[in-house]
């Protein structure tokens, strides 16, 4: 929850339907990050376009994967 607003996460359309994948939410100044397998554990925050960026460097082999 953000300022009394619960967060929508969404899950990628990568996701292998098995819940093996991880779930994120944007606001205006951070994206959000959980795993779908425990909703209610821990979130992770990223600032501004840090996850997008780091999503464009996976797309983009930066990491040799």
């Amino acid at each position: 929850m953000l300022n009394d607003q619960p967060l929508v996460f969404r899950k990628s359309s990568y996701s292998n339907g098995q819940g093996d994948c991880v779930e994120v939410a944007d606001t205006s100044t951070s994206s959000f990050v959980r795993d779908s397998k425990t909703p209610d554990g821990a979130t992770l925050s990223f600032p501004g376009g840090a996850w997008g960026a780091f999503v464009e460097d996976i797309k983009d082999s930066k990491f040799g994967v």
